[in-house]
């Protein structure tokens, strides 16, 4: 018999683990005689005898590894200190025993939540919520997900949930509540709220973190440092608030200090800097002119992320996504497909398009602070649509082909649906003041699915944000990004995932009549006001001069830009690439045709 213990690391033989024929598990017939041993783990462990526990809950699970109980209390166990993959799989096999198991449902999605899997994490928090709708860790937990999922309005929902829910709000749920709002650019709110969770519970680490990182993102610096310094004065060892502070040491301009403290979190950690610190530290040897240093900083935080995660581009499915569009969005097709009409009642969307690190922001920025326009930032909604087409369309179909159903007598009005099904998902999150008539929509990436917004919104203003593409390689690639079947995470895959949405983008081009404005994020800084009264009156707006100032609009930005756009306009980003053509090497094969069909050269610096 196999005694190899199983490298996810639960303590079971490896043929009672990972390697368990999933159709075999069942619970035992009897529990009589597991009882006994049951007891003897659960006494070990309220003795505190861990070891003593663990050894006797090992050795019952491999008698019956579909005993429940046990199961339950191993997965304590690995919560507790184990490797995380271990409490993952044994809550796999727990929901897979019991699937309306609630504390095994929430577990997993709590682990897949940890390692950042957040689409398969949604559907464990959703299920948990279906089976216990009253259930206030469900809420707040699903609350979580979406809000790191960039759909915070929905997350700010299931937080209120479970406000609703609970006779005295735990001061974490406040703080949760508050990162929600922060990240929806309601600052005076958030801050409401770190200012209630501190006053019940004054030294919780990640409280005082958020609520900086708050401040620091409003401009408040001093009001930032003061948080940090409490932070470091609760957790001395920690390596969190020496982050936090090293970026506030940036956005004050302070590159050297910030280096330096980054360079002493190495020294405490052995070299073993985490992600966000091997990104920062490239952030700021960009900085200072020393190219090389910083994207050896970049290669080790994205590689770190895929270490931390197991998280990799997902090129297999990004492709077969990208044939069926480009094999249903024909010339031929769309001539008998009808167009959704234009609903005079409200708002109409402005799709700003572009691959992340575009300038979407810039110009997002730039728009909203138009009288009559409002930033509808990241919006979910087309993809929201996309998952909902078949279901909306009664269609027994995926995406795109259940569109054909709009070719039956009952489904010829279906565009409208799915465009008042958009809409309506905008009014729910608050987004629209009464004297907007347009709002944008920046998500990333929506240049996928331009040929269903242009059913749905035929006319809609799209404007697709073009630059350098070695310039938005060397962004993405110094950024911790997840949009994209996970691209960014490597530079070749960026490099191939951008190809791909940009041959689509040309796709669709070819075969439908659309509303389209490329605008080059070059020309937007060297002439900005000539390109803000291009995309103005491409919109149908007269020309606004509180267009020019974006970094006194009100509305805070809420992308990886958000303190470039905090700042007048500058010209330091543009052809950064120059500096890095020997680390970017491997890409510019991928991209050359790109680059010359864009109309862009590839030089060295001066």
């Amino acid at each position: 018999m196999d005694q190899r213990r199983c490298d996810c690391g639960s303590g079971l033989r490896q043929a009672r683990c990972c390697d368990l024929d999933p159709a075999s598990l069942a619970r035992p017939e009897s529990v009589d005689p597991l009882l006994p041993l049951l007891e003897a783990a659960q006494a070990a462990l309220a003795r505190g005898e861990i070891a003593e526990s663990e050894r006797r809950c090992l050795e019952l699970l491999d008698i019956a590894p579909g005993f429940g109980p046990a199961l339950t209390l191993l997965l304590a166990l690995r919560q507790a200190s184990g490797p995380p993959a271990a409490a993952e799989v044994l809550a796999r096999r727990m929901v897979r025993l019991d699937p309306n198991d609630i504390a095994a449902t929430c577990a997993l999605a709590q682990q897949l939540l940890q390692r950042r899997s957040l689409a398969e994490a949604e559907v464990h928090a959703r299920n948990a919520v279906r089976i216990a709708p009253q259930h206030a860790q469900s809420h707040n937990l699903l609350g979580m997900i979406l809000t790191e999922a960039h759909r915070a309005h929905t997350g700010e929902y299931h937080y209120r949930q479970v406000l609703a829910l609970v006779a005295e709000p735990d001061p974490t749920l406040l703080a949760n509540l508050a990162w929600n709002l922060k990240t929806q650019g309601r600052f005076a709110e958030a801050r409401s709220f770190y200012e209630r969770s501190v006053a019940a519970r004054p030294k919780v680490l990640q409280t005082l973190l958020g609520w900086a990182r708050l401040e620091e993102a409003d401009g408040d610096f001093t009001a930032a440092g003061v948080l940090l310094d409490l932070a470091e004065h609760v957790a001395p060892d920690d390596p969190a608030p020496l982050l936090a502070r090293a970026i506030l040491l940036r956005r004050q301009g302070r590159f050297d200090a910030a280096l330096a403290l980054l360079d002493r979190l190495a020294e405490r950690a052995e070299g073993q800097h985490g992600t966000d610190e091997w990104l920062e530290k490239g952030r700021l040897l960009d900085r200072l002119g020393r190219p090389a240093e910083a994207f050896a900083a970049f290669e080790a935080g994205k590689r770190r992320a895929r270490e931390t995660t197991g998280l990799a581009y997902q090129a297999a499915a990004a492709q077969a996504l990208a044939g069926r569009l480009g094999g249903f969005f024909t010339e031929a097709r769309l001539a008998t497909l009808p167009r959704a009409g234009v609903r005079g009642d409200g708002a109409q969307p402005i799709f700003i398009l572009g691959f992340p690190r575009s300038g979407t922001t810039l110009v997002e920025q730039s728009l909203s602070a138009h009288p009559r326009i409002v930033a509808g930032d990241e919006l979910p909604c087309v993809q929201d649509i996309a998952d909902l087409c078949p279901r909306l369309l009664a269609s027994p179909l995926s995406y795109p082909a259940a569109l054909a159903e709009l070719w039956m007598g009952d489904q010829h009005d279906g565009l409208d649906r799915l465009r008042d099904a958009y809409l309506h998902r905008v009014g729910q999150l608050g987004i629209l003041t009464p004297e907007a008539t347009w709002f944008t929509d920046k998500m990333p990436l929506n240049e996928t699915h331009l040929g269903l917004i242009a059913l749905m919104f035929p006319a809609a203003p799209l404007i697709h944000l073009l630059r350098h593409p070695l310039d938005v390689m060397l962004s993405v690639f110094s950024t911790h990004l997840t949009h994209g079947f996970h691209c960014a995470w490597d530079l070749e895959s960026a490099a191939r995932h951008y190809v791909l949405v940009m041959e689509l983008v040309a796709r669709y081009r070819a075969e439908m009549c659309l509303r389209y404005l490329p605008v080059r994020y070059e020309d937007v800084v060297q002439a900005q006001a000539a390109q803000l009264r291009r995309m103005l009156g491409f919109i149908g707006a007269d020309f606004d001069p509180a267009c020019l100032r974006f970094w006194e609009n009100p509305h805070p930005a809420r992308s990886a830009s958000y303190a470039q756009v905090r700042e007048p306009l500058h010209t330091r980003a543009l052809y950064r690439y120059r500096a890095y053509l020997p680390q970017l090497a491997p890409v510019i094969p991928i991209l050359a045709p790109l680059i010359e069909q864009l109309g862009y050269r590839i030089e060295a610096p001066a």
